[in-house]
């Protein structure tokens, strides 16, 4: 399995980054062609503000399989009105539904974000699905868990050839992060606040959080993202280095990970 960081800017696009999405790839059987053999599996998790565009760089945006939605705030999901716009208006033809797993209301924020009608909205684009439980996309396992945070919020343990990939989303400090971050291979942890800040409880992590959480579960790598554009991305590091001593390391756009 591969992560790309497509975008790590926390809250809006920053100056060198867009907002939050990351790529996963991996090889496996398509059980629509399941005589074909295995072909690459392109899955986004997340799809902020800005961060369509850059997808361009690395793959065609048409070949994403699915989209996974962490939570409804605009910075990890408004691109979707541009993708649905580039899916169902594009030269080649509409192209085919792909899915979208997110929290409960999906279909009709990503309605009302482009000022659609609910019925249809975009779901002759994408065919939404409410995150219920494990599931499989491809060769990806996927397993949802709730996290802590002002809406409904998913952090995502992914699962290809026995690694798994651990994603946050955004939280505070909470059983479901935990729960997330256990035993997985890389961790990719947002750090949006800094300690000693005045910050509002049940929102998001600070760097020390998100070391503390890689000591506590034994993490062998940790990588901070969604840093905040007005913060010095150096010192949320420092925070997290302070707390845990294995590898930890800044998210940034076009850095691919190797898991397996």
């Amino acid at each position: 399995m591969r992560l790309t960081v497509i975008g790590c800017s926390g809250s809006y696009p920053g100056p060198d980054s867009p907002a939050s999405c990351y790529l996963l790839e991996a090889d496996g059987i398509d059980p629509a062609d399941p005589d074909a053999g295995p072909r690459p599996w392109r899955v986004l998790v997340d799809l902020g503000n800005g961060a369509l565009g850059a997808l361009a760089r690395y793959v065609d945006p048409l070949t994403i399989d699915a989209v996974l939605v962490s939570h409804l705030h605009a910075d990890h999901c408004l691109d979707l009105c541009g993708y649905y716009v580039m899916r169902k208006y594009h030269p080649r033809g509409p192209q085919p539904r792909i899915p979208v797993y997110g929290p409960s209301d999906t279909a009709g924020r990503m309605a009302r974000a482009y000022d659609l009608p609910e019925d249809p909205g975009m779901t002759e684009e994408f065919d939404f699905r409410p995150y219920d439980g494990a599931f499989t996309l491809g060769p990806f396992l996927v397993e949802p868990i709730r996290v802590e945070h002002p809406v409904e919020a998913y952090g995502l343990r992914v699962t290809a050839d026995g690694h798994v990939l651990g994603y946050s989303g955004d939280t505070a400090p909470c059983d479901g992060l935990d729960a997330v971050a256990a035993d997985v291979d890389l961790l990719l942890a947002e750090a949006s606040f800094r300690t000693g800040d005045d910050n509002p409880p049940g929102v998001h992590l600070t760097g020390a959080d998100c070391g503390d959480v890689a000591a506590r579960v034994g993490l062998d790598r940790l990588v901070l993202t969604h840093v905040p554009p007005w913060f010095d991305r150096e010192e949320i590091l420092a925070e997290a280095r302070a707390v845990h001593h294995g590898s930890v390391e800044l998210a940034h756009p076009g850095a691919t990970y190797l898991l397996g």
